[in-house]
C-alpha cells in the first residue's frame, strides 16, 4: 500500500490502492459538483461585484465562499488526527447516529423552513473578500478529498472527532464528513441566490 504526504494538509497522508467504498464514490461527486457551482457562481465578478449584499444584514458571493473555505479548514483540523494509530476496518457506506442525523437536519440541511442561524464567530467572514476566495476554497476541497482517500480503509462510522465548535460532542467522521459537504450545498444555493439578485441589478434599466 502506498502512501505519499498531502501538501494541503500537514499530517495527512494519501492512501492509494484498492476499490472505493460507495460513500467515497458519492462524497467526490458531491465535492465535484460543489466546485462547479462555486467556479460558476463567482464567475466574471468584479472584486466589487464579489462583495456586493442585498442588504447589510446578508452576505456576499464572496463571503459565502470565505465562510465555507473557513469552515472546512476548521472541520480539516479537528478531523486529521482521528484516525491515527486505528485499526483498519472499512465500511462501504456512512450511517450518521441519531444526533448527527438530527444536526444536520435542523442546522445544515437547505430547506424552504430553515431557520437562519448566526455562524459561530470563528468561521464568520470578513466585511471584504478577496477575489482569492474562490482558490481557497478549491484548495480546501482538495484537502477534503485527500483526508477522505486516507479514511477510506478505516471505519468512519466509529472513530470520532471532538467538534470544533462544542468541544463536549464528538462526532465520528464519517457524519463530520456529511457535514462538510451538505453544508457547502446550502451556501451554495445561497450565493447562486444572492448572484441572481446582483445580476438583476445589472439587467435593471
Amino acid at each position: 500500500m502506498e502512501t505519499r504526504n498531502s501538501t494541503i494538509l500537514p499530517g495527512v497522508t494519501d492512501t492509494i490502492g484498492g476499490p472505493a467504498p460507495a460513500w467515497l464514490l458519492r462524497l467526490n461527486s458531491q465535492l465535484d459538483a460543489a466546485d462547479q457551482r462555486a467556479t460558476a457562481v463567482a464567475h466574471g465578478l468584479t472584486p466589487q461585484q464579489l462583495n456586493w449584499t442585498r442588504s447589510p444584514a446578508e452576505w456576499s458571493v464572496g463571503q459565502c465562499l470565505e465562510h465555507l473555505a473557513i469552515a472546512n479548514e476548521v472541520y480539516l483540523r479537528a478531523m486529521s488526527g482521528s484516525l491515527e494509530g486505528r485499526r483498519a476496518g472499512l465500511v462501504e457506506e456512512i450511517a450518521p447516529g441519531w444526533f448527527g442525523r438530527l444536526f444536520i437536519r435542523t442546522f445544515i440541511e437547505p430547506s424552504p423552513k430553515m431557520r437562519r442561524w448566526q455562524a459561530p464567530k470563528k468561521i464568520r467572514p470578513g466585511t471584504q473578500v478577496p477575489p482569492t476566495v474562490l482558490d481557497r476554497f478549491h484548495a480546501t476541497n482538495r484537502a477534503i478529498r485527500e483526508l477522505m482517500q486516507r479514511a477510506r480503509y478505516y471505519d468512519v462510522n466509529r472513530i470520532r472527532f471532538k467538534n470544533p465548535f462544542i468541544g463536549i460532542i464528538r462526532f465520528t467522521v464519517g457524519t463530520g464528513l456529511e457535514v462538510l459537504w451538505r453544508h457547502e450545498r446550502r451556501h451554495l444555493l445561497q450565493a447562486e441566490r444572492i448572484r441572481a439578485a446582483l445580476d438583476a441589478t445589472v439587467r435593471a434599466p
